[in-house]
């Protein structure tokens, strides 16, 4: 009996809690994530393409368009703050590239490992940054060029990528003032 009515609340649970969409932010609000999330994007490919063309490094990632929607859409979000920003892709690209080298003999196992393992990290380490676990990813299911790059990824793209997106989002999130960009730094 009890049992048949803890799997009847497990199931109720997945209803959702509360009706409607979320609110609509202002047409002020959309404007300035578009200008921030531009500019920031712009910023890493033309970095990119004048700054490292030629070499195997990279400055743009996929899991940095993720990144922008946090640090220019959700400016007062934990998730989008410096501490996250930097500290979940930094620590997720280490995390990824070790697990490749690692376990790359194991293919079906070493992308669950090391989106996994971001995840507990950026936890214990209180830099919860979603994309990050999608930068863990990239290192370990990346292109020959990619998996080639090994510890340079933690720093190209990983740390300079989210560094140029901060200085943007620094300038562009403080111009209007109804912004505010960080709410906290470390």
């Amino acid at each position: 009996m009890k049992l048949e009515s803890g799997w009847r609340d497990y199931w109720r649970k997945m209803r959702g809690t509360t009706r409607g969409s979320p609110p609509r932010v202002s047409n002020e609000e959309m404007f300035w994530s578009w200008i921030g999330a531009f500019l920031g994007i712009t910023a890493l490919a033309a970095a990119g393409q004048f700054l490292v063309a030629g070499s195997d490094l990279l400055l743009l990632i996929g899991s940095f368009g993720a990144s922008a929607v946090l640090v220019y859409g959700a400016v007062r979000s934990p998730l989008a703050q410096p501490r996250n920003l930097l500290g979940g892709h930094i620590l997720s690209a280490l995390t990824g590239v070790v697990c490749w080298k690692l376990f790359q003999h194991v293919p079906w196992l070493v992308p669950g490992l090391a989106v996994a393992t971001a995840l507990a990290l950026m936890h214990a380490t209180r830099t919860l940054h979603p994309p990050g676990g999608a930068t863990a990813l990239i290192a370990v299911i990346g292109s020959p060029e990619i998996h080639n790059l090994g510890f340079w990824y933690v720093l190209a793209p990983a740390t300079l990528g989210p560094l140029i997106l901060l200085v943007v989002a620094l300038l562009i999130n403080n111009l209007p003032r109804s912004r505010r960009y960080p709410e906290i730094w470390f």
